[in-house]
């Protein structure tokens, strides 16, 4: 399995017959390396319905004919703009030919904004787990520190998480830092920071801060495997 991570919250993962992109925001994104032309996945996987989330899903998912997993609400708007969706929920699991998905809690907001700058609820926020080639990734989505990321820890052992550290609007560096305590997963890799001013952070902080866990800080477009 090869995971590659291409600035804010995009993921991609590829396995040995499937591509999987997570939350691909490309247009508007200073910190991708992306460019939404060449971009051919299997499946995208998204975590709720912020803009910087969806991103590009609905042209990309139209050029190629990807499968779109989310949050069910955001699952059926973007049905009704023309793509294959499966709407799933938090605490659902479902087994598919490219892999396991599963929806965890996530504390955040939900919605897209439209050109018409009207918002369109998509459901609870979520974060992701992955599992395929026996390694489990957990995608945090957007979300605060919370106590239940112990137990995401215990019920799947994890191989790699990815936490947003930007504060603001999702945790900062110290409570990333304890949610890698919670959930002990093998490595760690920091996202959702530097794209914008609210959110800037220095990614070395929150390596420091964290003990006893390896943390990989990635540039866009940095490939490991995993």
């Amino acid at each position: 399995m090869k995971i590659s991570y291409h600035g804010h919250s995009v993921v991609k993962i590829q396995t040995d017959n499937h591509t999987i992109l997570i939350d691909p925001f490309i247009t508007g994104n200073p910190l991708t390396d992306l460019v939404v032309e060449n971009e051919k996945p299997d499946v995208i996987l998204l975590t709720h319905g912020h803009n910087d989330h969806v991103g590009d899903t609905v042209e990309i998912a139209k050029s190629c004919n990807a499968l779109v997993v989310a949050p069910n609400e955001l699952a059926v708007y973007l049905g009704l703009q023309g793509l294959n969706t499966h709407g799933m929920n938090i605490g659902g699991a479902k087994e598919f030919d490219f892999g396991t998905v599963k929806f965890t809690k996530a504390f955040h907001s939900s919605s897209y904004q439209t050109e018409e700058n009207e918002f369109i609820y998509t459901g609870m926020p979520s974060g992701i787990l992955f599992t395929a080639e026996g390694k489990t990734i957990y995608h945090a989505g957007d979300t605060s520190l919370f106590g239940d990321m112990e137990l995401i820890g215990k019920r799947h052992p994890l191989d790699v998480a990815f936490l947003p550290i930007g504060d603001n609007f999702t945790m900062g560096p110290e409570d990333a830092a304890y949610a890698v305590e919670l959930l002990n997963p093998k490595l760690t890799i920091p996202v959702h920071y530097n794209t914008f001013p609210p959110i800037e952070q220095d990614p070395l902080k929150f390596k420091e801060l964290v003990k006893n866990h390896e943390v990989k800080i990635m540039e866009a477009g940095e490939v490991f495997e995993c």
